[in-house]
């Protein structure tokens, strides 16, 4: 993994066009190639100090200041490459754009080092982004273990930020297609709704009034039988957004075990009903527009033509 690393570096102000800048703004500015996050927390920790002294990202700097970085010692690498097969959609030397498949777990999680597509994105290649750490090198989204569909990695860090500011600006598109049980009170809507922890249940999200906004808009494709085919496109992107945005609308996705969609099925599937079927953004490098689709694996089509779910209307 091919991570930006600086040595120890003292930085004195003088007449600097940034006195009077946040610290973590001029340290974004100094050091371009490393994430908000990154910085805060290296501010926060007490790895960046002002004249010596641990500050808050918000100290305003003056002329007599002087700012000191000193990075953290590189943590070995414990997530090890493995030859796992990639369903690789598109790649050049800044992003690789994947097709996940239903099972596999996105990076390593309570213990768990093995089998996960980080894995086998170290063992694909060499120059992700050490922006997530050595869990999750390169991720700048994530999709549930059992939600198949698009990804895209970032190799770098400057690939990284540009794609985390594009999901944050909501400059990115992001669509799914799920199967729920029922049918939608309107055939195009949108629901906002704060998801936070499960006050109970730890491995559970829940719509509750003190968690972050999230929203999702909703298209019914198709609906027969009970069931509905609808097409989901994330404003925002919360742990299990789309999953506890459909419970709460009393129409669980179908084949999910946390939320309670219905599981007798007349077709087994590898998890829940839901695919990450279009992905666009602008390259971070090249500016390039770019749009992906890929269909849904053939379990769920499988499923689709058993609940007679045709789809009509759906974006290409």
């Amino acid at each position: 993994m091919c991570e930006p690393v600086l040595d120890a570096e003292v930085w004195t102000m003088g007449a600097s066009g940034l006195v009077g800048e946040r610290l973590d703004r001029a340290c974004l500015a100094r050091w371009p190639q490393f994430s908000r996050a990154r910085v805060q927390a290296w501010i926060d920790t007490g790895h960046i100090r002002v004249n010596g002294i641990a500050v808050k990202p918000a100290y305003r700097l003056r002329v007599d200041d002087v700012i000191r970085l000193e990075p953290p010692p590189v943590v070995d690498l414990a997530v090890q490459p493995e030859p796992i097969p990639l369903d690789v959609v598109y790649e050049d030397g800044d992003l690789i754009v994947l097709n996940k498949p239903q099972g596999m777990v996105v990076h390593p999680a309570n213990g768990a080092t093995q089998g996960t597509l980080v894995n086998a994105l170290l063992h694909h290649c060499t120059d992700l982004s050490g922006i997530g750490g050595v869990s999750r090198p390169g991720i700048v989204h994530r999709l549930d273990k059992d939600t198949s569909g698009l990804m895209v990695v970032a190799k770098h860090d400057r690939a990284h930020i540009g794609l985390s500011e594009q999901i944050a600006k909501k400059q990115a598109q992001r669509i799914y297609w799920a199967v729920i049980r029922g049918s939608l009170a309107t055939p195009v809507g949108r629901i906002e709704a704060a998801i936070g922890r499960h006050p109970h249940h730890r491995q559970k999200m829940a719509v509750r009034p003190d968690g972050k906004s999230a929203a999702t808009r909703h298209t019914t494709l198709a609906a027969a039988n009970g069931y509905s085919l609808v097409e989901l496109t994330l404003e925002t992107g919360r742990t299990h957004q789309i999953r506890v945005h459909m419970a709460h609308m009393n129409h669980p996705i179908v084949g999910d075990p946390i939320y309670g969609g219905d599981r007798h099925l007349p077709v087994k599937l590898a998890g829940q009903a839901l695919h990450a079927r279009e992905l666009s953004f602008t390259h971070p490098v090249t500016d390039e527009a770019l749009h992906f689709l890929i269909e849904p694996p053939s379990t769920m089509l499988k499923l689709l033509s058993h609940l007679g779910l045709n789809p009509r209307g759906a974006s290409t």
